[in-house]
């Protein structure tokens, strides 16, 4: 695997932007369903979000996950600024971390519907998510009774090498950038989580995007 970059003021690798061909969805689709992900595919945005309405029970508990993806599919208006479901971003937004950092913690590993996204799919169907914190890491492998990844199709890769260097080639600069722009402070790749495989019939889906969607 990659050695981790120290100093992320590289140019991102654009090869790693691209979109994958029809061709190439379809058998990551396919790859990822034998591998007990039901893999669902979208046209655009808007059909993404009429599927994930579809897969999220009224009245639902949400985690909604704080990346690019989610932002740029307008997922917050959805969830977090209606009365649809019960939100638990919501919720820990009116909690004092100074007091119930623990409990903040457990809410947040335990949701039953988590919503997200992954930083490369390969095409023989695995999942690569890369964290700074790792907040997100043990929802996603187990904790949340529900996972829900939305992918745009740039990040399908042909292989688990390759989505390493996606990660740090160019996941990785992107969000060195946002964060330095936003709160002046770099990023890293701290935790990394591999999925082969989901062992639990229909907990986790993911949604292939044909278009470009986050980072």
């Amino acid at each position: 695997m990659t050695s981790q970059i120290e100093n992320n003021t590289v140019a991102p690798n654009e090869q790693y932007s691209r979109l994958a061909s029809d061709t190439q969805i379809m058998r990551t689709a396919q790859s990822l369903e034998a591998h007990g992900i039901h893999a669902i595919i979208a046209a655009n945005g808007e059909e993404t979000r009429t599927k994930l309405l579809e897969l999220l029970p009224e009245g639902a508990e949400v985690f909604l996950g704080s990346s690019d993806t989610v932002k740029e599919l307008g997922l917050k208006e959805i969830v977090d600024n209606s009365e649809r479901f019960n939100s638990v971003r919501v919720r820990l937004a009116k909690m004092d971390s100074s007091t119930q950092n623990r409990e903040m913690i457990k809410m947040g590993a335990v949701p039953e519907y988590i919503i997200g996204s992954v930083q490369a799919v390969t095409e023989d169907g695995s999942v690569v998510i890369a964290s700074n914190t790792g907040s997100q890491l043990a929802p996603y492998a187990a904790s949340a009774a529900h996972v829900i990844w939305v992918v745009g199709s740039q990040k399908i890769v042909r292989t688990l090498e390759e989505g390493f260097e996606r990660v740090y080639q160019y996941a990785l600069p992107l969000e060195d950038a946002r964060l330095m722009k936003e709160y002046g402070m770099r990023s890293s790749v701290n935790k990394m989580l591999i999925i082969h495989k989901e062992v639990i019939p229909g907990r986790t889906t993911i949604i292939l995007v044909k278009e470009k969607l986050g980072f």
